[in-house]
């Protein structure tokens, strides 16, 4: 152990991981001190899965006041390197996504934002629980490189204004090790955790603004939308407090986004949205976030004006062809983007149909969003275990979503698959997925509410329609 170990402000003794832990479980609140020598000890390899394990579920089931999240937030970020990105003339603005269920918004947004004029430095993660990650997207792209050394991330922002990467060793290491570990310990849904995860490695990037999509519903980690929106306003205190702007959108994830789930299939269809196609909530979602990245990186006076600008770069082929350098760049074969062969492919798939004997004519009136998303696990894409690989090729792609009629013997999704236990296994969980009743029911709104800007500009972009 480190001799010179930090002393605790409740006395001259030197601070030990138990005492840390049992504070933190018996529901006393941390000083500065104590989190930051709990995160130095930890980073540098000093205190043991275990203990951090038995540290993130006092966390989780105690709670955290907002100065420890602050603590927490602002160790975690000088665990590592801060980018300076100051000799960018351009504004640096990123998002992040709580997570989600066919969530594949980063995908389009990097390209699409930069082709706009906006420096956008991406540092994303992998797959959490039941939702997708970015990165694991990323590299179902063949060749695609997201463990860019620091210069040559800067450097293919110098070129095409993104770049999409992982958490390297100088950046946010603390967060690297306890993102793992929160996969496979049930510590995910801490709200506290959840704000200095992101935080940290947000505020790392050296961005001047960042758009939060706080997902709420049956397949986000928050399912309740008060429980969402308490996160967004710690997140938007947090780095408000820090000196960015930040603003969050609350969104509905009471079904995937989109109609595909899976790395390679996600791949697929943010492709489409990038020429313009693809699935209506998808576009909508992918156009109101970077209307406000847009916005906040004050390349446009007002949030609608940067969604029309979202429009054109799609329509004149700006925001695509950024995404093809991104792939060249970072390693990856662009030849993907015209030719979506190349891209990993299951090698089976399975259609399932509205049973016969269960249901007459009707209309979608629910879909456990969540059991979606453990289905395209339990197909390889995603992790059970923190040492687990990822199939690229499987996953789901839905054929009826929320409000859509159906009828007896029409598919209902088409399940992608290389294991027939596996795929046994997804499809018995699928079907119980899909609620079908005679009488439609009303459906939420793609956006619930924004929150982290004044009340004019909330007015104003009432007023656009939203």
């Amino acid at each position: 152990m480190n001799s010179t170990l930090p002393q605790s402000r409740r006395g001259h003794l030197p601070l030990r991981v138990v005492d840390v832990i049992a504070k933190k479980r018996d529901g006393h609140e941390l000083s500065a001190v104590e989190i930051e020598y709990f995160i130095q000890q930890y980073t540098n390899g000093e205190i043991p899965d275990y203990q951090a394990s038995a540290w993130l579920m006092a966390a989780l089931l105690r709670g955290m006041t907002r100065a420890e999240t602050a603590a927490l937030t602002n160790a975690m970020l000088l665990s590592g390197e801060v980018l300076d990105l100051s000799d960018f003339s351009a504004p640096k603005v990123d998002k992040h996504s709580t997570g989600g269920v066919g969530d594949k918004t980063s995908l389009v947004l990097a390209p699409l934002v930069a082709a706009g004029g906006v420096v956008v430095p991406m540092i994303s993660g992998r797959g959490l629980g039941h939702t997708g990650g970015t990165l694991d997207k990323l590299e179902s792209i063949p060749g695609f490189n997201v463990n860019l050394p620091i210069a040559e991330f800067r450097r293919v922002l110098e070129v095409c204004g993104c770049a999409m990467i992982g958490q390297t060793a100088e950046i946010a290491p603390a967060d690297r090790k306890l993102y793992a570990l929160r996969d496979v310990t049930a510590t995910v849904e801490s709200p506290y955790l959840i704000c200095a995860s992101i935080m940290s490695k947000k505020l790392a990037e050296g961005i001047d603004a960042l758009v939060l999509d706080v997902k709420t519903g049956s397949g986000a980690f928050m399912k309740q939308e008060q429980d969402a929106a308490f996160l967004a306003e710690l997140m938007v205190e947090t780095g408000e407090s820090m000196g960015k702007k930040v603003v969050a959108l609350i969104t509905n994830m009471d079904q995937p986004l989109g109609t595909h789930v899976g790395n390679s299939l996600e791949v697929i269809e943010a492709l489409e949205v990038l020429r313009g196609r693809g699935p209506e909530d998808l576009r909508e979602l992918c156009l109101e976030l970077a209307g406000w990245m847009f916005y906040l990186g004050g390349a446009v006076e007002a949030q609608e004006q940067g969604r029309s600008k979202a429009k054109q770069l799609i329509r004149s082929g700006k925001a695509l062809k950024t995404f093809r350098e991104m792939v060249r760049l970072q390693g990856g074969d662009v030849r993907m983007v015209d030719d979506q062969s190349l891209l990993p492919r299951a090698k089976y798939t399975l259609e399932l149909t509205v049973p016969e004997h269960d249901h007459k004519d009707g209309w979608i009136t629910a879909i456990d969003c969540q059991a979606i998303g453990v289905a395209s696990v339990i197909l390889g894409g995603g992790r059970l275990k923190k040492e687990d690989s990822v199939d690229p090729s499987v996953g789901v792609v839905l054929h009826r979503k929320l409000g859509d009629t159906v009828t007896a013997g029409e598919p209902l999704c088409t399940i992608h698959y290389n294991s027939e236990t596996q795929a046994a296994e997804a499809a018995a969980l699928l079907m119980k997925s899909f609620q079908i009743a005679d009488v439609a029911a009303g459906e939420k709104p793609l956006i619930h509410r924004v929150i982290g800007i004044d009340a004019a500009t909330q007015e104003e972009h009432a007023q656009g329609g939203k």
